[in-house]
Formats: C-alpha cells, structure tokens, sequence
C-alpha cells in the first residue's frame, strides 16, 4: 500500500498491525558498514568440506535452484547465509562458476556480498554470502500490511539504482532485477541489497548478446523477442518494479503466461488511475522514460 504524504510521525508499527517503512532508514553508500573482511578472490573449494568450517543453524527458505540456511562460521561466529545449489549437469557448474566470478568482482554496499564458496560430495555447490535478515522486498509487495510511503519508493529505487549502476560500470547485466531478487536489511527499513547473480552475462558492447530468460512481466521485450540486450534492459526492469512499488499493479502481468508474453513484447501500458492518484509526476515521469521501447 501506498501512501502518498510523509508518515515521519507515525512508528514503525500501529496498533492495527500495519508496518510503516521507515523513511530516515537511509545511509549513503560511504556510510554502509562493511559486513566483513572483503576476500580479493572467492574460488570454489572442492578439496575442503562446507562443515569443517560452518555450522547450520536453521533454513531460512527453499527457491528454484535449492536451499538457503541460516550459518555461523565456526572461528569467527559470523552468521551468513549458505545458498546450496543442485547441480544436475555440467551447464549447472558452468552456471555457477561464471556466477561465482562475477559476485567476486560485486564489492558494492548495496550487493548482497559472498564470502566463500564449496563443491559437496554430493555434486552440489554451496555459496556463502552475506546474511540480510530483513526479508525480501517480495513480502512488503504482496503483504497489505506493509506501508510503502512514495518517499520510501523513492529511496529503495535510489538504492537499487546504486547497486545496477555499479554492475554496469563492471560490464555485466543483471538480467534478473524483480522483488524475490532484492533484500530487506530490516524489517521495517527501506535499506536494501540486491542478490541473485544467476543469470547475470558479462556484457561489453562489442559484440551482440543474445539471452532468453528471466521472470515474464519483468524482462524486457528484446529478451521476449530474442533480440540483442543491453544495459538498458536491467533499466526496463527498473521500470516495471517501480511501477509496482508505488501502485501494487503489475503493468504487463496477465492472465496467462501467453498474455505476459505478448503485453511485454508490444509494450503497452498505461497509469492506472486510481492506483495513481496523487502519486508525483516526477515518479510517472522517471517510470514513462523507463518502460519505453526504442523503435529505431
């Protein structure tokens, strides 16, 4: 739910049980606190064994790829979070390698960190990262409870906004930008990561790149189409996300997946009214210059 004043009155919770995002929760980039000692090179270790090292301590949720847990590393105490990903095939390794490589080269406050990776006896892969404990920015979308002041939007887009422009400095695309994929660093703050490095290519403009993938209503109609990408289409995606943020509509999401394939491939859509009323025309404005198809 969107609210289109300032609650700095208001607590972070109400009686009634809705959650008000915090609009002072903000730090700039050189204020984010290191989580720990930045390793120049994280490898994948297939010689050592993940529980030498840490212990679980709880799961802290199931995705597509495997299980993420709740970890402390047994000299230090720190508490992370140990992503276990199923490998089926030698695509799967070749997948995780190149994600492995690229999160090493993501030394940005605003990325979720890793810090150290293992091969199981299993065939498994298990990266270690940083541990955000805030939830994802999912939950605040689909939970009505949650309060989402057009100000906290705007911080959360600023953030993100952080987090892909540093991607882009390092001549990679995200590919994957959508609620699941960015974290809370609190319950109740507008501080965020960005995670999931899965799909993200190395992308320098010399040469066509050519990707198919990606979660329907958020990838741009070049992937739809098969068409070369670019940068811009981590932005596309930018687009949409804010679009939900500040109305709670999905612009492109149908009734099927036919009907997104087809609504993001034409491009098509419009404010919704009543979502929109009050919302600044400075937001509409940063989110029409987003969601635009280029038709030269």
């Amino acid at each position: 739910m969107v609210f289109y004043t300032s609650l700095t009155d208001c607590s972070s919770s109400s009686n009634d049980g809705r959650i008000f995002v915090d609009e002072s929760d903000y730090r700039t980039v050189e204020d984010e606190p290191v989580p720990f000692e930045i390793k120049d090179v994280v490898r994948i270790r297939a010689e050592e064994k993940f529980a030498k090292y840490y212990e679980c301590l709880e799961e802290l949720g199931e995705g597509k790829f495997g299980k993420v847990y709740l970890c402390r590393e047994k000299h230090t105490g720190f508490e992370l979070a140990a992503k276990r990903i199923k490998i089926r095939r030698d695509a799967d390794r070749a997948k995780v390698e190149r994600e492995v490589a690229i999160m090493t080269q993501m030394r940005h406050p605003r990325i979720a960190q890793i810090y150290d990776a293992f091969a199981t006896p299993e065939n498994d892969i298990v990266l270690v990262m940083e541990v955000v404990k805030g939830g994802e920015l999912f939950d605040r979308v689909v939970d009505e409870n949650y309060i989402l002041t057009e100000l906290a939007v705007v911080m959360i887009m600023c953030q993100l906004c952080e987090a892909v422009g540093y991607i882009h400095s390092k001549n990679i695309v995200h590919l994957d930008i959508k609620p699941e994929n960015i974290m809370c660093v609190s319950k109740t703050g507008n501080r965020i990561k960005l995670i999931d490095f899965g799909l993200a290519q190395y992308y320098d403009g010399s040469s066509n790149l050519l990707f198919m993938a990606g979660t329907p209503e958020f990838v741009a109609p070049e992937v739809i189409k098969y068409e070369p990408i670019d940068f811009y289409t981590d932005m596309w995606s930018i687009g949409v996300l804010t679009y939900i943020l500040l109305s709670g509509i999905s612009p492109f999401l149908g009734d099927t997946l036919g009907e997104t394939y087809c609504a993001v491939e034409r491009g098509q859509w419009e404010f919704d009214e009543e979502a929109f009323e009050g919302i600044s025309d400075a937001a509409k404005d940063f989110i029409a210059k987003l969601l635009i198809i280029d038709q030269t």
